[in-house]
């Protein structure tokens, strides 16, 4: 070999070269695909993974606060996008391509829609599970409820007595002629009262029921919750029907005092305490089908129904926690404790088709 060297000089500075530069070729290409190796980690590593897309009907007064905390404790990024009306649509019209991943909502009938349209997907999840009693959950694990709110009846102070109102069914009682105020009708709110009623007593019992309440009307349904407790300050009715959040919000209302004095001049009473108990509806959490981040998604949802950020949800908007054992805000604790209503909220979204048909049977809101 030496001597193939010797005599072939320009040959041996030939195999010198092509040594030499074929070993930096190998260190370029090893190079290069180390280089590869960290952009496909970094793509695919929990880092980057850990992240949440939400869609929420909650407004950010209330979300943004838990989604920092939920950041701050798991370093997941949660990117919110706040859809006050619409949010079921708008999931269908994006099908399996959505960008969501978790959907929170309002109200059992957007859950009832979520489900009906195949929207959303089942959780199975032991600490959801745990935190969520099961009747403020799907049977089959697609929504969690979150929240709690009570539909109580606010009653004037004075005009009043307290033996008058004890039971929704005193609604429709003869001496509440002209005497009660409410909302639509066929507002959400109502229409999960309504088919709760419908869950309890049945359809017959309770277009009664209702019938009887809209003979009692003091005026025509109009305006929100509060419009009605307004009304009562006002000396219009002396009753309506309302959810208990709203009470906090009216009380602690600094930038319109009027609305402290609307709240001074009423008590919530809880219906049926001797009872099936008063109707409470769920704010709820569930999964859409987006592929990507799933486990971060279920990490979110399952926060949510933590200690913590149920602590979050009873001191920002007076709320009762979802999960047995939290404190609650005071000024709710200072309402007294009340029995619930324990039908599943998914045997009342049940009956909310029936209800909005009998809303217009006894054309409740002319």
């Amino acid at each position: 070999m030496l001597q193939l060297i010797l005599i072939f000089p320009k040959l041996q500075l030939r195999m010198l070269l092509i040594c030499v530069y074929g070993w930096m070729d190998m260190k370029r290409l090893a190079s290069k695909i180390a280089v590869m190796a960290l952009v496909v980690a970094a793509f695919s590593s929990p880092l980057r993974a850990a992240e949440v897309n939400l869609y929420s009907e909650r407004q950010p007064f209330l979300i943004d606060p838990l989604i920092a905390a939920f950041t701050a404790k798991t370093g997941i990024k949660v990117n919110a996008v706040y859809i006050k009306k619409g949010i079921v649509e708008r999931l269908r019209a994006e099908g399996d391509r959505t960008p969501a991943n978790v959907v929170l909502t309002t109200q059992i009938g957007n859950l009832q829609s979520l489900v009906q349209e195949g929207l959303i997907l089942p959780v199975k999840s032991p600490v959801l599970q745990a935190n969520v009693p099961p009747q403020y959950r799907d049977t089959e694990g697609r929504w969690y409820g979150l929240t709690l709110r009570a539909r109580v009846i606010y009653a004037h102070k004075d005009r009043v007595g307290a033996d008058e109102v004890k039971s929704f069914a005193d609604l429709a009682k003869p001496y509440m002629k002209g005497r009660i105020c409410t909302r639509s009708g066929k507002h959400a709110y109502n229409i999960d009262l309504i088919a709760s009623r419908i869950a309890i007593d049945g359809v017959e019992k309770t277009e009664s029921w209702l019938r009887g309440v809209k003979d009692n009307l003091a005026r025509r349904p109009q305006g929100n919750d509060r419009a009605q407790v307004k009304a009562i300050h006002e000396g219009e009715c002396d009753v309506s029907i309302g959810n208990t959040y709203y009470m906090g919000k009216m009380a602690t209302n600094e930038k319109d005092p009027e609305q402290i004095e609307w709240a001074n001049s009423v008590r919530i009473v809880f219906p049926d305490q001797d009872g099936s108990g008063t109707h409470v509806n769920v704010s709820g959490g569930a999964l859409t089908h987006a592929r990507e981040n799933r486990d971060a998604a279920i990490r979110f949802l399952e926060f949510l129904t933590s200690d913590s950020a149920q602590k979050i949800y009873a001191e920002n908007n007076f709320e009762y926690p979802v999960k047995p054992g939290v404190a609650l805000h005071p000024m709710v604790a200072s309402w007294g404790e009340y029995k619930a209503d324990t039908t599943p909220m998914s045997e009342i979204a049940a009956h909310r088709a029936e209800a909005s048909r009998m809303v217009d049977r006894v054309n409740f809101d002319n």
